[in-house]
């Protein structure tokens, strides 16, 4: 591995093991709630007053602190794909907490994973565009990324089906594709100023409460994906989408680039397609392990 992918790589995976760890203590501090309590607000009331909550939400907040670290240092085509790992951190986690025994298959899969994503640094060799983006370059994959979302929630319909937990999930990705892209952005400005110069820059970004907005859409859409149908069809769409949508932006906004001459565009998109694969099997297992009594909501 080069110097210059060390530490994006390792911040990375740091990030992906605390996102694991989060979402494990939180589904864990979830399943000790009783079923009369564990919808709404009701839910939300009695989480709060649980310490193992709170670790939960601050390994979540220390997961992303390290992603937009590695986002600062890396580009998007590097830290991305790698955010997927956390499904490899995850798994054991749910399976050992919710008494289910890891199967053969998801030691094969996430060998696949691990060995693809592998294949993907070394062989498309991603580097940084090294663009700042405007308003102007978002224009184009702004009003895709909107033509995606609307055709994600027309087709989800009204009743809760696999179908719309799967489209649902899909718009949660896809916004979270775009957060992970803002917050590049964001973190970039310190490259060029001071601590207090950059924050001041940020502040009054378009950028900044646009990342806001998307956030907290993000994580309404996709627990209305969790509610509208099984975890075993939205949180492989989330999972999916999220690193697509990010890789593509960079390639699109950022001016990241791949290797794809040759052969090596060929090796690119078997190796992509494993990836794609292998996480939609490996977050299909981490649902299967998830506590199924975990759902917040109205």
């Amino acid at each position: 591995m080069s110097a210059s992918l060390t530490a994006p790589v390792l911040l990375a995976l740091g990030g992906s093991f605390l996102f694991a760890l989060g979402s494990a203590t939180l589904q864990r501090a979830a399943q000790t709630v009783p079923d009369a309590e564990a919808r709404g607000l009701r839910l939300i009331l009695r989480l709060v007053r649980m310490p193992l909550w709170w670790l939960g939400l601050v390994a979540d907040v220390a997961g992303y602190a390290l992603q937009a670290l590695a986002l600062a240092v890396g580009s998007l085509l590097v830290v991305q794909p790698l955010v997927v790992t956390s499904l490899l951190f995850a798994l054991p986690l749910a399976a050992r907490w919710s008494g289910r025994r890891l199967r053969v298959s998801d030691g094969v899969w996430a060998l696949v994973l691990v060995t693809s994503l592998a294949a993907f640094m070394v062989v498309g060799a991603p580097t940084s565009g090294g663009l700042s983006p405007g308003l102007a370059q978002w224009r184009a994959p702004g009003l895709l990324v909107a033509v995606l979302l609307a055709a994600c929630f027309l087709g989800a319909g009204r009743r809760s089906s696999a179908r719309k937990a799967l489209l649902l999930g899909t718009a949660a990705g896809v916004l979270y594709g775009v957060l992970a892209a803002l917050t590049k952005t964001l973190v970039d400005v310190f490259d060029h100023s001071g601590v207090l110069a950059a924050l001041g820059v940020i502040v009054g970004s378009w950028q900044l409460w646009v990342l806001v907005a998307v956030s907290i859409a993000g994580t309404v859409i996709q627990q209305s994906a969790f509610q509208a149908g099984p975890l075993s069809a939205s949180m492989p769409a989330v999972t999916v989408a999220e690193p697509v949508v990010a890789v593509g932006l960079g390639l699109a906004v950022y001016g990241d680039t791949l290797n794809m001459h040759g052969l090596r565009g060929l090796v690119i998109i078997v190796v992509g397609a494993a990836m794609a694969v292998a996480t939609i099997m490996l977050a299909a297992a981490s649902a299967e392990a998830a506590p199924a009594e975990i759902i917040v909501g109205p």
